[in-house]
């Protein structure tokens, strides 16, 4: 399936028609309705206003369909012509299911928090100069008109009017706003960075695969790849050679800034993001102050100065902002810890804001960070002279 990435990169989203194809969905359907019994029938589906399931947590033999499915040409190759390297993996395998009882609509969001990302221009000019290192997917087994999406607002701030408005209500359609409208079978590959609704959790039957491809693959536990057939889990155990490599790349990078080396850490970010330019070399950069900040939160549980939602965070792994779980952190002694910090700590300080804020449309709550750009610029040859004795 090919698809136009310049498209993307202009309106935040691809609509792709027949995903899966008609001869398909009815043994999709019927997997996707045994796994929904299996995660708990409708005593489950009455759990909230969207419940979600995990395809690989609940598949056997009869049901290895609904994963397999992420790795079809039209899923994965999609995401390996849009993706900033070749070799992309699938990440979250999910399937978002109506609820048994109206909950209406949620809140305009964008997919980003800066307590462990990074600020939104730092994400954007990442993005529209090396091409994205995440996307999301939606592909719906039945007709799906539940997602909005602004067109091109993964390209810019909030506009004054979006902010008033999402300020006054931001369960209601934004201006520009339009729905993202599916047939069975049909799917939409956006970035998380565009702002989305979802209109209405209703009772309408739903069963909308939500997943996702990242340039940083991660598996907690590939116990579920033994149902697959042997080439599906073959790929899976590519991605988790790609991860340790990914893993080992993070750790380099890291030792490279306590060793105050410079030409070993940009060979560290050339292995984590081949031919990145200074934009995403930035990203990268942000990402590693994060993982560092992540691994000194695990040693310092109880330093009081930390915001909670960091220390949520810091407490499983995301690998698509290179932070890679406790797991990673125990690679490091606590003095090396302690060092990584000091050196990383100027950096975090250009992150922070001098008083706790938020800005509507992005997740989570006030924060002493920002949210849309620095005060000033930062480059990572500045990071770099910091390390001068």
């Amino acid at each position: 399936m090919k698809v136009d990435r310049q498209q993307l990169l202009n309106d935040g989203f691809i609509i792709l028609r027949e995903v899966i194809s008609p001869q398909q969905l009815k043994a999709m359907r019927h997997s996707y309705d045994i796994l929904v019994e299996r995660q708990g029938g409708n005593e489950w589906l009455d759990s909230g206003a969207q419940p979600r399931l995990e395809a690989n947590d609940l598949i056997d033999e009869s049901t290895a369909n609904a994963v397999e499915i992420w790795l079809h040409e039209n899923t994965l190759g999609v995401a390996r012509e849009l993706l900033c390297a070749p070799e992309p993996a699938v990440t979250s395998m999910w399937s978002m299911c109506s609820p048994l009882r109206d909950h209406g609509p949620a809140n305009w969001h964008r997919d980003l928090h800066p307590i462990d990302m990074a600020p939104l221009r730092v994400l954007q000019d990442s993005l529209l100069t090396n091409g994205p290192t995440y996307l999301q997917w939606n592909i719906p087994l039945y007709d799906d008109d539940v997602l909005w999406v602004v067109p091109g607002s993964h390209r810019r701030f909030n506009t004054e009017e979006e902010n008033d408005c999402l300020r006054e209500n931001a369960k209601q359609p934004l201006p520009g706003g339009m729905p993202v409208q599916l047939k069975a079978g049909d799917g939409v590959v956006y970035s998380n960075y565009i702002l989305h609704w979802g209109s209405n959790y209703s009772r309408k039957l739903r069963r909308t695969l939500h997943g996702g491809h990242c340039i940083f693959p991660y598996f907690s536990d590939l116990q579920f790849t033994r149902f697959l057939s042997t080439s599906a889990r073959q790929v899976f155990e590519q991605w988790e050679k790609q991860s340790s490599h990914k893993q080992d790349a993070t750790e380099t990078a890291l030792r490279a800034v306590l060793g105050g080396d410079e030409t070993v850490y940009r060979s560290a970010l050339e292995q984590l993001q081949p031919g990145a330019d200074k934009n995403a070399q930035l990203l990268l950069t942000t990402f590693l102050c994060k993982a560092a900040y992540a691994m000194w939160i695990i040693v310092h549980p109880d330093a009081e100065d930390v915001v909670e939602e960091a220390k949520q965070r810091a407490s499983g792994a995301h690998a698509i902002s290179l932070n890679w779980g406790p797991k990673f952190a125990d690679r490091f002694s606590i003095n090396e810890v302690e060092s990584l910090w000091n050196c990383f700590e100027p950096f975090e300080a250009k992150l922070k804001a001098k008083t706790p804020q938020r800005v509507p449309g992005f997740q989570g709550g006030m924060i002493p960070y920002y949210f849309e750009d620095l005060t000033e610029p930062y480059t990572v040859d500045a990071f770099i002279d910091t390390w001068s004795p």
